[in-house]
């Protein structure tokens, strides 16, 4: 309960509206009866990474083969978007319209034009996951080194914040003005306000991931978090061990909806003309199913 309320501290005024209009938001609000998981994509080695274009179409990594794919949302047709990207992990779209993407190979941030033509934004930064805001302003995730980093539009790149033991996913509430970030090694999500010069300020812890039977077991308290996305109410969706976890914005459990295969989940966006369609990468695969929930376009103004 104790998180709840320090999580209330960091709610901008509209996402204590949000609140205020949610108090009950199970998981039923989400799901569709007798719709499941779809195969979207699959004979990749490992995807992560997906983010969605102003048309909805998807666009995720298959790491180890460097390559950067187009999964074209009408269709489902998939096509090569990028090659040699330098094991790219992460992916964004910014309020220029560019994809952005973390090399973990090269140790740096690029952005991708239309063409899939890469320009470099900031080097020498281990980075694992990113989100970019409206503005062009980056936020990335360095498991390695235990910190955040901040770049803005000019490439500057500023630690944000260091502490977290393993930080991995990474996202913007609906305002664009809370940060939320997963750490895979623990069982907690940590919340930032972003202020008026894009530093971080008010950390605080705001749910706590349930843990796998095998993980209790243990005793561990490693959650395995990874990538993560808020949907246009603020819940916050989250890939873990566990399964999709669903947190609603005052930092309360929803519920966890069950992995699409055995095989862990990396990341999660909300894709189609109306991002009412929930997307997950998953190892070899890309599965996709229908909700009642919509999603928000970070690339946008707030």
């Amino acid at each position: 309960m104790k998180s709840h309320l320090w999580a209330c501290v960091v709610l901008s005024v509209a996402a204590t509206a949000a609140v205020a209009a949610a108090q009950d938001m199970p998981i039923s609000q989400i799901l569709i009866e007798g719709e499941g998981w779809r195969v979207a994509s699959e004979g990749y080695q490992f995807t992560e990474g997906p983010a969605v274009d102003k048309e909805g179409n998807v666009y995720f990594v298959d790491v180890p083969a460097s390559k950067i794919l187009k999964l074209d949302f009408a269709s489902g047709k998939v096509t090569t978007f990028a090659e040699n990207t330098g094991r790219a992990s992460g992916l964004s779209f910014g309020g220029d319209g560019r994809l952005y993407a973390c090399q973990n190979g090269g140790r740096a941030i690029v952005a991708y034009d239309a063409a899939g033509k890469p320009v470099a934004v900031c080097d020498d930064i281990d980075v694992n996951d990113l989100v970019v805001t409206g503005t062009n302003h980056i936020y990335v995730t360095d498991p390695k080194n235990h910190r955040v980093w901040h770049v803005d539009p000019q490439g500057k790149k500023t630690v944000a914040d260091e502490g977290i033991e393993r930080p991995n996913g990474i996202c913007v509430w609906p305002d664009q003005r809370t940060l939320v970030v997963a750490d895979s090694a623990g069982d907690r999500l940590w919340t930032f306000r972003i202020a008026d010069d894009y530093s971080l300020q008010v950390k605080q812890p705001y749910s706590t991931l349930q843990l796998t039977t095998a993980a209790i077991n243990a005793g561990k308290s490693a959650s395995g978090a990874d990538g993560l996305k808020a949907d246009g109410a603020g819940r916050v969706y989250v890939c873990t061990q566990a399964g999709l976890q669903v947190f609603d914005p005052s930092g309360r459990l929803s519920g966890i909806i069950a992995k699409p295969q055995e095989k862990a989940l990396s990341n999660v966006t909300l894709a189609g003309p109306k991002l009412d369609t929930l997307v997950v990468t998953s190892a070899d695969k890309v599965y996709w199913r229908k909700t009642k929930a919509t999603g928000v376009a970070n690339f946008s103004k707030p």
